[in-house]
C-alpha cells in the first residue's frame, strides 16, 4: 500500500498545484521558467504514475476485499466509461458543444471513470485510487470553473462538425481500450 499511496501523492499533488496552490506555482514558474517547470512538473508526474502503477499492482496481487459489487455493476461502469472516453476527447478538442457547456469535460470525465471504477470494484485499493480521483476531480472542476469565472473566460461559439468528432473519437478510443487495452495494461477484461 505504501508505493500506491506515494505514487497517488506526488500524481495527484503535482496535479493539484494550480487548485490549491496557484500562487506558488506562479512564482515558481517565474523564477525557473516555463520549459523548466513542465519538465519537474512531467517528472514528479512519471514518477508518481509509476510508483501509482506498481504499488496498485500489488493491491491486486494482495487484495483486501471490503465488499462484493453486483454483477451489473460491471455493466453500468462500461457504459459510464464509454461516457468519460467522450468527455476525455471533447477537452482535446476545441470548439465542441461539450467543452462549450461543460467548460472542462476532462475533470467530468474523470468523475466518471473514478465513479464507475468505484462501482465495480470493492477491494480496498480500489477504494482507495479511484476515491481519490474522484475527490480531486470534484475540487479541480469546481476550482477551475470559479477560475474561468474570475478571468471572464468565454469558450469559442462551438461547431456540431467538432462535437461529432469528439464523439466518434471518444467512441473509437473507448473500444479500444475496453476491447483490447485494458486487458493488455491492467490485466482485467471489462467486456
Amino acid at each position: 500500500m505504501t508505493f500506491l499511496l506515494a505514487g497517488i501523492f506526488l500524481f495527484i499533488g503535482i496535479h493539484s498545484t494550480r487548485i490549491f496552490a496557484s500562487d506558488w506555482r506562479n512564482r515558481l514558474i517565474t523564477r525557473v521558467g516555463l520549459q523548466k517547470w513542465k519538465l519537474l512538473y512531467s517528472v514528479i508526474a512519471l514518477a508518481g504514475l509509476v510508483l501509482l502503477i506498481y504499488g496498485f499492482g500489488q493491491t491486486r496481487a494482495n487484495p483486501v476485499f471490503v465488499w462484493e459489487p453486483p454483477l451489473w455493476s460491471r455493466h453500468m461502469a462500461a457504459l459510464l466509461t464509454l461516457l468519460s472516453f467522450i468527455l476525455f476527447a471533447a477537452a482535446e478538442i476545441p470548439g465542441n458543444h461539450i467543452k462549450s457547456k461543460l467548460g472542462h469535460p476532462m475533470y467530468q470525465g474523470i468523475k466518471l471513470w473514478a465513479f464507475a471504477h468505484l462501482m465495480a470494484n470493492g477491494r480496498l485499493g480500489d477504494i482507495l485510487l479511484f476515491g481519490v480521483f474522484l475527490m480531486w476531480a470534484i475540487i479541480g472542476y469546481s476550482a477551475a470553473r470559479r477560475r474561468d469565472r474570475r478571468e471572464g473566460l468565454t469558450y469559442p461559439a462551438p461547431s456540431g462538425q467538432k462535437t461529432v468528432i469528439a464523439i466518434v473519437a471518444g467512441i473509437a478510443a473507448w473500444v479500444v481500450f475496453a476491447f483490447w487495452l485494458h486487458r493488455l495494461l491492467i490485466g482485467v477484461a471489462p467486456l
